[in-house]
């Protein structure tokens, strides 16, 4: 066996089993099922004693985030919605596993006041705030093109993956120590856009705006902003949102979508000392496409 498993052949190819779901998606229902790490991902104590707040933590990149700091040394809150309760559990599961604490929260990051209340009780529960990782998101593809984007649709998009954002970070700022850092989930979609998820694609080149200013404004207080844009990745977001999954991840270079896995080294990090020079930086992790 290499030591170095080969990117290409390392998680399954499409074509998947053709699938549909019920958003936000089930992880139990995937198939194949998500790689969160759960067997493969060895920590090194790069983030001991810190504390972290993750939004969409429950399942997907954000899971493979808690599971991986956890693993790191840090305790984490993190947030889910109501009907992503159980997989809430098995995500605070993971976390306690690697010995860290695992605070889920029942939030809804559209609203300004939840935002507020997430932040102080994640300060209260933890002592402190020394990462926070804005990782929800929506998105509803729509084939038919703008005509079928409702404003419900384009308020949800927007509300969650900006207003939210924005308001959580905000409120962070407030209690972050010289030394902490903000990640924000940027995408390929930024800069690419599909017609598809013409919305969805506005906000993630919003969010790339927002790291690349607010890294600039906050670096004289010590902290540091960045973001991480993946490809194509294998989450319930996907068979909840897409119309067909069966042939997802087939355009990157390596021919395939990456497993929420192989995201989270990229957070490890953009979180770690080690990276106490890097502020207002995109890390792409696209399997190939090449981005600005």
């Amino acid at each position: 066996e290499p030591r170095v498993p080969d990117p290409v052949t390392r998680h399954p190819r499409p074509p998947f089993p053709d699938q549909k779901q019920e958003h936000p998606g089930s992880t139990e229902e995937m198939d194949p099922r998500p790689d969160h790490g759960e067997d493969s991902y060895r920590g090194h104590d790069i983030l001991l004693g810190q504390a972290a707040l993750v939004t969409g933590g429950d399942s997907g990149i954000g899971r493979a985030v808690c599971l991986a700091f956890a693993r790191e040394g840090a305790d984490v809150v993190f947030t889910h919605l109501p009907e992503e309760a159980d997989e809430a559990d098995e995500t605070a599961r993971l976390v306690r596993e690697a010995g860290r604490r695992a605070v889920p929260v029942l939030c809804d990051i559209r609203d300004e006041a939840e935002c507020a209340a997430l932040v102080d009780r994640a300060v209260s529960e933890l002592g402190r705030l020394d990462v926070l990782v804005n990782n929800a998101a929506y998105q509803m593809s729509q084939p038919d093109g703008i005509a079928a984007i409702t404003t419900e649709q384009f308020d949800r998009v927007m509300k969650t993956n900006l207003y939210g954002m924005f308001w959580l970070t905000r409120r962070a700022l407030a209690h972050m120590p010289r030394g902490g850092c903000v990640i924000n989930t940027a995408s390929v979609q930024g800069y690419q856009p599909s017609p598809h998820l013409l919305d969805y694609a506005m906000t993630k080149s919003a969010i790339i705006s927002f790291t690349h200013g607010l890294a600039q404004m906050v670096a004289e207080r010590g902290i540091r902003v960045n973001a991480v844009a993946p490809g194509p990745v294998w989450t319930p977001l996907i068979p909840a949102t897409m119309p067909d999954t069966t042939e997802f991840g087939k355009q990157s270079p390596l021919g395939r979508a990456a497993q929420p896995a192989e995201m989270a080294p990229a957070y490890v990090f953009l979180a770690s000392p080690q990276a106490s020079y890097i502020t207002g930086e995109i890390v792409n992790a696209t399997g190939g496409t090449p981005l600005p």
